[in-house]
């Protein structure tokens, strides 16, 4: 099978910001801090050293940790991750993900299978420190809607339930009847129990979301020493009441985002800043605060004075959440963290952070982009090498792909550039005979070679589409493959759920990945399950 390298600025799937970040464009330089190679962590570890100091930060980190972990059974491995949190040489490496039901679309599982290798890599070439692969669960997203269903099989399956305040908060009761239809859709395979099993021992046996992406992620990655870490947390709040304070008086997050923004002007933004980057949050309640004379918290009646807002963070931090803005400088505080992976989107946001960073005086992380990946069975492969096609061939579009394999299998030149050309030099020497009599016979000749060159492209058309008839079948096949791998003309890790492919291959699925995902790589992962 071939093996082409489709890299990310070729795929046709990243946006022109990730492009000229990943190419690393000059004028992109002053909006992060380190590119991301295995050399620039040095200075990227010197530098979180000195500006992340003390124990007293680690010990709250792990204390936390230990109590969010002291309901389920964990790894050896990440048990001693835990512990060595409270070492001065131990940094992290982080991905975030929502709590997306039964993890949600593939590329969950890139994003901290590139963490987990990342922390092997720079043990490897710093074997003097200790690196933790770290996913923080966004248990304070309120967009229900974005997580609460997944695709199997062609069909998706949607948890209908009302969410109105962060997510990680939310029951799992009723989950039970969603088991019931989805189950139904497994089969009765040992892969197909151990997935039943895994569903409802996550979501089943545990009360709410958090619990329940907690275990679940555990249960994946655990043997793998990851540490999952959520958020919303009041010990880990009141280290960053400094920071919901100057937000809420001084508003200099959205002045420094803004600032990055105007550096930004031949780009898509992808995120733009609030006047107040804060949420205030209960059980049942997320909502924008907003200053209009007090501090107000939208579509409610919940006010505050400026003394009386300024005492509850004291009191409760936890009542304050960080939006999209303020949440990785939230992050950055708490953790040791040397890198942020995230996909595209995500690294374009952060793109506009680091001169609120600056301002705060907290490093700002290496910015990497996940593996991105497309797998592929022993069927599919048998047929694209028996097609003779290309990995680079298959990330075309569709159209595309379709024209350039008709043009291959044709035994006919289906290009008629020369008739062109010829055509052109023909009408030379009309445009010759037009200098020398009445300018009314310009426009009958320009008129002319318009209409020949036309009939020419329409005939080259013609020509295109009878090929087209003439190979049919192989064409077929080779629509029916890119389908199958690109589902929807998107990527497959955007459109699949990973119990697809568990069914499948059981834990050799995740066992191939560990094995082929090379974090630092710009190219598409094809692995072969």
């Amino acid at each position: 099978m071939p093996t082409d390298c489709i890299s990310y600025q070729k795929s046709g799937y990243f946006s022109k910001l990730i492009i000229d970040y990943l190419e690393k464009k000059p004028e992109l330089e002053q909006l992060y801090n380190s590119f991301p190679t295995i050399e620039n962590f040095k200075n990227q570890i010197e530098e979180k050293e000195k500006n992340f100091y003390g124990i007293e930060k680690r010990e709250v980190l792990v204390d936390v940790l230990e109590n969010q972990y002291s309901k389920i059974e964990i790894s050896e491995l990440t048990k001693q991750n835990i512990s060595l949190l409270k070492d001065t040489k131990t940094f992290t490496i982080t991905t975030g993900h929502q709590l997306n039901l039964f993890t949600g679309p593939l590329y969950f599982l890139y994003k901290i299978i590139s963490t987990i290798n990342l922390c092997k890599q720079l043990k490897g070439n710093y074997p003097e420190y200790n690196f933790v692969p770290i996913y923080w669960m966004a248990t304070e997203d309120h967009d229900f809607e974005e997580i609460n269903h997944f695709n199997f099989k062609g069909k998706k399956f949607r948890w209908n339930t009302e969410s109105k305040g962060p997510v990680g908060r939310l029951s799992t009761e009723g989950l039970s009847s969603f088991f019931d239809v989805f189950r139904t859709e497994l089969g009765s395979s040992n892969n197909a129990e151990s997935l039943k099993k895994l569903f409802s021992d996550s979501y089943l046996q545990h009360s709410n979301l958090a619990e329940a992406t907690r275990f679940l992620a555990n249960e994946l990655f655990g043997e793998y020493g990851l540490v999952i870490l959520d958020g919303d947390s009041a010990a880990l709040k009141k280290q960053f009441i400094p920071y919901i304070k100057d937000e809420l008086l001084y508003q200099n997050s959205n002045k420094k985002v803004q600032e990055s923004i105007s550096k930004l002007k031949d780009y898509s933004i992808q995120v733009n800043p609030r006047e107040i980057n804060l949420f205030y949050i209960e059980d049942k309640l997320r909502e924008r605060i907003i200053y209009e004379g007090n501090y107000k918290v939208n579509n409610t009646n919940i006010e505050f004075s400026e003394t009386e807002i300024l005492n509850l963070v004291e009191i409760n931090p936890e009542k304050f959440s960080p939006n999209v803005i303020l949440r990785p400088l939230y992050q950055e505080v708490i953790l040791p963290n040397l890198a942020y992976i995230g996909g595209g989107g995500e690294i374009a946001y952060w793109l506009e952070l680091k001169a609120m960073f600056d301002f705060h005086k907290v490093t700002f992380p290496i910015l990497l982009v996940r593996n991105s990946v497309v797998l592929i069975n022993e069927k599919q492969e048998t047929k694209m090498t028996k097609l003779n096609i290309s990995w680079e061939e298959l990330f075309l579009k569709q159209q595309v792909l379709i024209d350039a394999k008709t043009n291959e299998f044709s035994e006919i030149n289906i290009d008629f550039s020369e008739q062109k050309t010829h055509l052109k030099k023909q009408f030379e020497a009309l445009h010759n005979i037009v200098l020398k009599t009445d300018k009314s016979f310009a426009g009958a000749v320009n008129a002319q070679e318009k209409k020949q060159i036309k009939g020419l492209e329409n005939l080259e058309k013609r020509l295109l589409k009878a090929e087209k008839k003439v190979h049919t079948s192989k064409l077929e096949s080779i629509v029916q493959l890119q389908n199958e791998l690109f589902p929807n003309k998107s990527l497959q890790e955007r459109k699949f759920n990973f119990s697809e492919f568990y069914l499948e291959t059981g834990n050799q699925l995740f066992t191939k990945l560990i094995k082929e995902l090379k974090p630092l790589s710009v190219c598409f992962s094809t692995v072969k399950i």
